[in-house]
């Protein structure tokens, strides 16, 4: 992977993080395209994950600052109740990690054709969530938090976007647009920062055993870095209007044409 091809992946990575249109499965379609893969495309999708986080964190400063300062006044609070919900969300996927990591790092190597499918699964999830009227909930509940996680577990399989599962999942349970949107973006913050840990423990990075530069990979992480952060304040404001079902006819089209093509 040279650092053009570094350039456009962490372009895509960034932009299809937070829009609900799956990164891992846009990653894998052009890595299709460019003939990346093996350690090389896992190596570089987690260090681009780990620059939409940070690009999370800017993005979502001051909710951040909030609830790290309620968590050491060490009392329960709205903050720590917050961050506890979080905790719940993170379970599932936690699972998924530690017992099925083998299997899910052989999906990004399965083809297109499971990207296409899981795409499909993706428009159906942000239609019925466009078009669903429960009642508003004012705010998630410890239920609500822990199903949401099972979204975001589900969404391991590449062209199943992360995104897109948890904001309609939280919304079918009825719960606020904007809530559930900044749920979403907080609760992937420690997943994501911790597989990047564990794989710089072991030494996945390294360029021997990825066949990647560290350049490329700083390439990577910058372009990914600066697209995540557009893409996550555009994405927050469209949760508000709901303009979802677009991404939905978008997913569908893509999905269709990898079925097809594949």
């Amino acid at each position: 992977m040279d650092w053009l091809e570094a350039m456009v992946l962490g372009l895509i990575q960034g932009l299809t993080e937070f829009l609900p249109v799956s990164s891992s499965g846009h990653l894998q379609i052009f890595n299709a395209i460019f003939g990346i893969q093996g350690e090389e495309n896992l190596t570089f999708a987690v260090v681009v994950h780990a620059a939409t986080v940070c690009s999370t964190i800017v993005v979502l400063r001051k909710e951040v600052a909030a609830l790290l300062a309620g968590l050491f006044r060490f009392k329960w609070n709205e903050e720590t109740i917050y961050i506890t919900k979080i905790v719940i969300s993170m379970i599932p996927v936690g699972i998924v990690g530690f017992f099925f990591k083998d299997y899910v790092e052989a999906l990004f190597g399965s083809g297109l054709m499971v990207v296409g499918g899981a795409l499909l699964v993706t428009a159906a999830l942000l239609a019925f969530a466009y078009y669903a009227k429960p009642r508003v909930k004012t705010k998630i509940s410890f239920k609500d938090a822990f199903i949401i996680g099972l979204a975001q577990a589900c969404a391991v399989i590449p062209g199943l976007s992360r995104s897109g599962s948890t904001i309609a999942t939280g919304i079918l349970l009825g719960n606020n647009k904007e809530n559930v949107a900044k749920f979403s973006f907080l609760m992937v913050l420690v997943p994501i920062l911790g597989e990047a840990l564990l794989d710089l423990m072991k030494g996945g990075f390294s360029q021997g055993q990825s066949g990647i530069t560290t350049s490329a990979l700083l390439v990577g992480f910058i372009s990914a870095f600066l697209s995540g952060y557009i893409a996550c304040s555009w994405m927050l404001n469209l949760v508000k209007k709901g303009k979802l079902i677009w991404f939905a006819v978008y997913c569908l089209i893509v999905g269709v044409v990898l079925l097809i093509v594949k």
